[in-house]
């Protein structure tokens, strides 16, 4: 049978959403349901549909189909793929795609890699050759094994102090390998740590190549950041809003101490100049306080008479 792409199938972009692909899960299920098209082929139709989407909504499953086509099942086994689906193999090997003539090659590499490594007994006559029915070429010694590329996200107080983490990478057969990864402190979203010779083991028991991942920083519970500045929000009573006052404020190290003005309205920003995230060159940018005036949600008896009595008196108009 040929193979016939579950993006096509569902009518959706390869960048398509979770959302996206639902909506048109749903939309070509109720079309081709076999209690609602009785046309010949449709209830063939629909069972296509169910396979694509069960596929593409699991992020593990999609991101093999994505890699490597219909024989990510297969693969994922630590099977052979069947004979006959490797034309249609679509690889992603660092955004550039193979396909057509030279995939046999690819293949082959990508099946000695896995055979130094013992993920794939029995194919090519041991590991001598390359995957079978691709001409055997013959491995002729040792080499270094492909980096493999990851992502790893932290928030912007924990990226800024550094440290130990504990990571969790899987593989395609589900196994979960653990790793501690020093992060160097003040590190930068899209900087890239390596972790040499743990990436893909080497063919023939050469080295193994490196394990790079990248940084993604994401606003925190307190910080959040454009460029290099910093912005968090001040919380201030009405009082000291009108009035002016004193308040805690976060930064990267401590809080610190900020005046707030007198007469300042929810969305006033107050710059502290050098608090902000670490440039490359070692200067800071700048924190922005944004203040933000709260009501209490139950009022004594008292506070609702000089609350009360203040609406009499003030001339202020706020709209």
């Amino acid at each position: 049978m040929s193979y016939k792409d579950y993006y096509e199938l569902l009518d959706v972009p390869r960048s398509a959403s979770k959302d996206d692909l639902q909506t048109a899960f749903r939309k070509l299920a109720r079309k081709y349901h076999p209690d609602v098209n009785k046309e010949a082929g449709a209830e063939d139709r629909f069972k296509e549909i169910n396979q694509a989407y069960e596929v593409l909504k699991d992020d593990d499953k999609r991101r093999l189909y994505d890699k490597y086509g219909p024989s990510w099942k297969a693969i994922s086994e630590g099977r052979q793929p069947p004979q006959g689906s490797v034309d249609d193999v679509r690889f992603d090997f660092g955004g550039q795609g193979f396909e057509g003539a030279d995939v046999s090659s690819i293949f082959e590499q990508f099946f000695a890699q896995q055979q130094g490594a013992g993920g794939f007994g029995g194919f090519g006559g041991g590991g001598q050759q390359g995957f079978g029915g691709f001409g055997g070429r013959q491995r002729r010694g040792p080499s270094r094994g492909g980096d493999i590329e990851a992502t790893l996200e932290l928030g912007i107080a924990e990226a800024f102090k550094g440290g130990p983490r504990e990571l969790g990478l899987r593989d395609a057969s589900g196994g979960v390998t653990k790793l501690t990864v020093k992060v160097p402190a003040a590190v930068r979203h899209g900087q890239k740590i390596r972790l040499k010779e743990k990436g893909q083991p080497g063919p023939m028991g050469g080295p193994s190549g490196d394990l790079l991942l990248e940084v993604k920083l994401h606003p925190d519970d307190r910080f959040r950041l454009e460029g290099e500045d910093l912005h968090t929000t001040v919380s201030v009573a009405p009082w000291e809003a009108a009035l002016g006052g004193t308040v805690d404020v976060p930064t990267l190290e401590t809080d610190v101490r900020l005046k707030i003005p007198a007469g300042s309205s929810s969305g006033r920003q107050i710059r502290l100049r050098g608090k902000g995230y670490p440039r490359a060159d070692g200067e800071r940018g700048d924190l922005f306080a944004t203040v933000q005036i709260k009501v209490p949600s139950e009022l004594s008896d008292r506070e609702k008479e000089l609350f009360e009595e203040l609406a009499k008196v003030s001339t202020f108009k706020a709209r």
